[in-house]
């Protein structure tokens, strides 16, 4: 007769892996089905199917945590201090991936600001941005105005918050500091996956737009100039977050040796 309970132990001690996993492979799957599917318009597909990737990344990281079995010790302390949750996420990416979520934010809003409808489509304001080439009025896009912009402030206002929650619930719950930085980690990096992939989205919309032709214009190339570094810093963003996703072990840095990450 086979024993059962080291088979489900097992598998209870890696469905976080599993779910993390499988929130990866669902958002793949439903991206290519989002961004091949009918429309006139073939932007809207690619945001839908980026969007759609970032959610199912969080929503398996999520899963995974919840499954996540509790250590069950025999005595445990507890310190007066209260746990932070900046000291267990990961001390470097945290930083850039506000800042991502700040310069995410900011050219969101200026691209609503500054679009308009197209000409040649009825319905669907917010999809261009009109400039002057030679005296007269063009229209330039995708831009990424609140007709793109509106499913990328829906998952940042569903992904943001539930992820916080869950490094809260994390930095206050039971474990070691190795294991509750794990997961906290993979939280980080599935946010940082939501985040990164939206930047690069809209960063490769300006670029479109503004190199279309040659109405952009010098703030047009400034623009360029400027926004490209950031296309850089959310591809590397974006490459950590996925596989600290796939596999978070947070290190022990000179901010852990000196005792940062220790219970406050």
């Amino acid at each position: 007769m086979l024993d059962t309970i080291p088979l489900q132990s097992r598998f209870l001690e890696h469905a976080d892996h599993y779910a993390r996993w499988s929130g990866l492979a669902i958002g793949i799957v439903a991206a290519q089905q989002l961004a091949t599917m009918d429309s006139s318009d073939i932007t809207m597909p690619l945001v839908f199917a980026i969007t759609a990737f970032g959610l199912c990344a969080v929503g398996g990281v999520l899963l995974g945590d919840t499954l996540t079995l509790r250590p069950q010790e025999a005595v445990r302390t507890a310190s007066l201090a209260p746990r932070l949750v900046r000291a267990h996420v990961p001390p470097h990416m945290a930083p850039l991936l506000l800042l991502q979520a700040a310069s995410l934010a900011t050219l969101l809003v200026i691209g609503a600001v500054t679009a308009s409808s197209a000409p040649d489509r009825t319905g669907g304001a917010g999809r261009v941005i009109t400039v002057t080439c030679e005296g007269m009025p063009a229209s330039l896009g995708p831009w990424p105005g609140l007709y793109y912009s509106g499913p990328m402030f829906a998952a940042l206002a569903i992904g943001t918050p539930a992820c916080f929650w869950a490094l809260r619930r994390i930095a206050h719950g039971p474990g070691d500091d190795q294991q509750r930085r794990n997961r906290a980690w993979a939280i980080t990096g599935a946010w940082g996956l939501l985040v990164s992939s939206q930047v690069l989205l809209v960063v490769l919309m300006i670029f479109v737009a503004l190199t279309e032709n040659a109405c952009a214009g010098p703030l047009g190339a400034a623009t360029i100039v400027v926004i490209f570094p950031l296309g850089l810093l959310s591809l590397f963003a974006f490459g950590w977050s996925l596989i600290t996703v796939v596999a978070p072990r947070a290190v022990d840095d000179e901010a852990a040796n000196d005792g940062t990450f220790d219970d406050e």
